[in-house]
């Protein structure tokens, strides 16, 4: 994972911002990596949101523990980006991933999702 926060320097001609992830320790990169791998293989589809993505899961408690990992050691890298996790009356899981312009680029490339 690459060393990171969010950039007003490195700002490219349009204001968008670079982000990247600040995580540097080898423990803290594998279990992120290793949360990563389980939430795309739980992912049943994807919309595209203006500033982000929101993924659709099946509601079980054990989705809803793999979710709250991955924001917990989102936050502690990607503080940059906004989480929000809802469980709708017919058993699904929504999470956006959200934030400023850049983001959704990050969200792309960095998280593959």
């Amino acid at each position: 994972m690459k060393d990171s926060s969010v950039s007003t320097e490195n700002a490219d001609r349009s204001g968008a911002q670079f982000f990247s992830c600040k995580l540097t320790t080898p423990e803290l990169q594998k279990r992120k990596a290793e949360v990563i791998a389980v939430l795309k293989k739980q992912v049943l589809s994807k919309t595209e949101l203006d500033n982000g993505f929101r993924y659709h899961f099946t509601a079980t408690d054990d989705m809803l523990e793999t979710i709250a990992a991955f924001i917990k050691s989102e936050r502690a890298c990607c503080g940059f980006s906004n989480f929000t996790m809802a469980v709708t009356n017919d058993d699904k899981i929504l999470l956006d991933i959200t934030g400023e312009k850049g983001v959704k680029d990050f969200i792309r490339t960095e998280l593959e999702m």
